[in-house]
């Protein structure tokens, strides 16, 4: 599917949005009378090349392309090294970008790997998987699983330090990072350190309280999330024959996961599913930290990244995978 017309208003009140947040909601206006995936692709892409090109112009990093095998066919696997290395093996972020499944490439928010360099002296990867509408059902999430394994099975040679292997992913590659890590749960591995899930994409039901609240508006809402999940599932999407390594709300059991960290915002349409996720978790018995940032949109911290809370979040996150790298307090 490759169009779908705008949805119904809002069907409940909303919380508000921070201040510097309703002023953008206000000067963008109302919602596209379609989503498209080309146009979609087309808009994503201008975002993110000036952050590309600025993150290979940075002269502390390096990064480098590499080849791999993959499901299907081969994937690409960017990596981006500190580029003063002392020999020491490295913590590892593998990264799993977002784009609403349909969208962006493994370079989207690959600018943080700067951060994570400088503060962490970590190695990131972040890999090519393959987008809907093109490829569809739990294909996306095979993809990064399989980069993530081989990662796993070459991380000497990588130098990167087996006990610091995190997984990291944000919007719709924090739901397919969720359903990675399920992956790598229920495989053997490989064996993670942590887990991130920013803002992360995790049902396509679509049935929460902040879906119906978010339905409409400027910033990504349940009608443009309703389109994408049907990108990747067609006539499936909302139906019982959905897997947890395509959706991972649908998860009976998530006991056993790594050590979990999740945040959203509290004017998004992914916030009650991200709740009812953490809440899984802690059932689980898995140690889950959860933030709820109040006044944000979906994707906040790229909408205007100076906002006090938009700070305060990248902070927070820094601090938790500073603590699960080291194990300070």
């Amino acid at each position: 599917m490759r169009k779908v017309l705008a949805g119904p208003a809002d069907r409940l009140p909303r919380p508000p949005y921070d201040p510097e947040i309703d002023n953008i909601f206000k000067a963008l206006g109302g919602m596209p009378e379609r989503y498209e995936v080309e146009k979609l692709r087309k808009d994503a892409a201008a975002r993110t090349q000036p952050l590309t090109n600025a993150l290979l112009s940075d002269k502390s990093i390096k990064v480098e392309d590499i080849t791999i095998p993959g499901p299907r066919q081969d994937l690409t696997v960017s990596v981006v090294r500190p580029s003063a290395t002392t020999g020491e093996s490295h913590p590892c972020i593998f990264y799993i970008h977002g784009g609403a499944l349909v969208a962006a490439d493994r370079f989207a928010g690959l600018d943080t790997s700067a951060v994570w360099a400088r503060e962490f002296n970590a190695i990131t990867m972040s890999v090519e998987y393959g987008r809907a509408p093109e490829n569809t059902g739990t294909q996306p999430a095979e993809d990064c699983y399989a980069a993530l394994l081989w990662a796993g099975k070459h991380l000497p040679e990588l130098g990167i330090d087996p006990e610091r292997l995190l997984l990291y992913g944000t919007s719709a590659g924090g739901g397919l990072a969720a359903a990675t890590a399920l992956m790598a749960r229920d495989r053997g591995g490989p064996k993670l350190c942590g887990l991130v899930l920013e803002c992360p994409m995790l049902d396509d039901r679509n049935e929460k309280v902040s879906s119906h609240q978010f339905s409409t508006g400027p910033f990504y809402n349940s009608t443009l999330n309703r389109f994408a999940w049907r990108c990747l599932l067609g006539e499936r999407v909302g139906g019982s024959s959905v897997s947890e390594y395509e959706a991972p709300a649908r998860a009976q059991d998530l006991s056993r996961m790594p050590p979990t960290f999740l945040d959203c915002a509290s004017a998004e349409p992914f916030r009650d599913e991200i709740v009812a996720f953490a809440s899984k978790l802690w059932e689980g018995g898995v140690q889950a930290e959860l933030h709820v940032w109040p006044g944000g949109p979906h994707g906040y911290d790229r909408i205007i990244p100076t906002a006090p809370f938009a700070i305060l979040a990248r902070q927070t996150r820094l601090a938790w995978i500073r603590r699960t790298f080291f194990q300070t307090i």
